[in-house]
């Protein structure tokens, strides 16, 4: 399988069944968690890239770290992960005040990799619905909630981590749930059918056909486009079955490869489309359905978010 284009390098980590285990092998013992540190750093940033720089540098700490002192090293990287993440989540809430549009979380393909692993509701739970949710929390508020409410780690180390009291953590991830709660998606959709509606979406797109599309829309549906300033989107959620079908149509006759190719994926658990347009670049919808209909599509051309979608070709290779 092809390397996505920006995967970060990795130290190499021999494996097999003669392969002897040192007792301070770092590489072997930090590949161990890596699964669950970029589950923790998506969570924390909304972003593929960013995650997987986050968990770079924690691997770089992690080599630097006096090892030996260390008793639960999942623990001991999920701190130093959330540390580095909650630095570069004050940073982005500065840049997103200028964001240009409507900002969605980086598209996720896999994310039942990146369970949390607990018995917690939202261990799975990587939907778009529940990342914008998170985004609209305060750094702090994310992080108690994340590490206690997801990840299952007690509040007295969360108030190490945040430097705050218990009692502050508590209030901290009692206001996260509430405002999650209200704001997470509450129906989950069958697999099949969802890939029926999204196709019936696709082929809908591709005709033109407003009244089909309406058809397949609930009537208060959202539509939420992100170009970020580089490619062309709505620069406001567009709400209403009528409106959103109106202004595919339109893009389907203005532009008529604006779906060169499409293929069905499912976009952080959510069923959704992978697509090509005329210039080659890629973009995505996820589709978040509620009895039987589209409730709201996430629509992401933002390049700058979409790289990791695109394969590495291998050396040699045809372009």
């Amino acid at each position: 399988m092809d390397e996505p284009a920006n995967a970060p390098k990795r130290p190499h980590v021999p494996k097999g069944p003669n392969v002897p285990r040192t007792a301070d092998d770092p590489a072997q013992d930090f590949e161990a968690h890596r699964r669950h540190l970029v589950g923790l750093a998506y969570r924390m940033l909304g972003s593929v890239a960013e995650a997987e720089d986050a968990v770079q540098d924690a691997y770089l700490r992690w080599h630097g770290a006096d090892r030996a002192g260390v008793a639960n090293v999942r623990a001991f990287l999920s701190r130093t992960v959330a540390r580095l993440c909650l630095d570069r989540l004050r940073a982005a809430r500065a840049r997103r005040e200028t964001y240009v549009g409507p900002w969605l979380p980086e598209p996720l393909l896999g994310a039942e990799e990146l369970s949390a692993g607990t018995a917690s509701e939202y261990a799975a739970d990587l939907s778009v619905g529940l990342m914008l949710a998170l985004e609209r929390l305060s750094p702090l508020e994310r992080a108690a909630f994340l590490l206690h409410d997801v990840f299952d780690v007690d509040f007295s180390e969360v108030a190490g981590l945040l430097g705050r009291s218990e009692e502050a953590c508590r209030q901290l991830a009692a206001r996260a749930r509430t405002h999650v709660r209200t704001a997470r998606p509450r129906f989950p959709v069958a697999a099949e059918h969802g890939s029926r509606l999204v196709a019936a979406f696709a082929e809908a797109v591709q005709r033109g056909d407003p009244d089909g599309l309406a058809r397949l829309l609930a009537a208060d549906a959202v539509l939420h486009s992100d170009g970020g300033g580089r490619r062309t989107a709505a620069l406001n959620p567009i709400v209403g079955a009528d409106r959103i079908a109106r202004f595919f149509a339109g893009i389907a006759t203005k532009f008529p490869g604006v779906i060169a190719t499409s293929r069905g994926a499912t976009l952080n658990g959510l069923p959704g489309l992978i697509i090509t347009d005329a210039d080659g670049l890629p973009q995505t919808m996820a589709f978040e359905i509620v009895d039987g209909a589209i409730a709201a599509i996430y629509f992401v051309r933002n390049p700058d978010k979409l790289g990791h979608l695109a394969p590495r070709r291998r050396p040699g290779a045809p372009p």
